[in-house]
């Protein structure tokens, strides 16, 4: 039975690559991937300043697309997450306008 806390090895049993260059955070936080991990956090903001939503949908798409490029570099959820939070957001605050609109027209 393999350990499960040992680093994968390749095919004839030596270790890839040198010890101690390893992902420090397991894969969670995509640091190679900033465009992703941008349009996470702005989408985060976005829920406290609507406007920024938009720039989280267009930094999510950017690390989609080095996502796309580099198979390598991880980050597609942080990147989704910052696309649907962004378009969640900024259709929020767009339909915010148009009530705040309609209700001044009213008066």
């Amino acid at each position: 039975m393999s350990n499960p806390y040992q680093s994968p090895q390749n095919p004839h049993g030596v270790n890839q690559g040198p010890p101690g260059q390893g992902d420090v955070t397991g894969g969670i936080i995509p640091y190679k991937n900033g465009p992703a991990l941008a349009a996470y956090y702005v989408s985060i903001g976005s829920l406290l300043c609507c406007p920024l939503g938009i720039v989280a949908v267009v930094l999510g798409i950017m690390g989609l697309q080095k996502r796309a490029r580099q198979p390598e570099v991880k980050g597609s959820v942080h990147a989704w997450i910052g696309i649907v939070l962004g378009a969640i957001t900024t259709l929020g605050f767009i339909f915010g306008l148009i009530m705040a609109a309609i209700g001044a027209a009213a008066q």
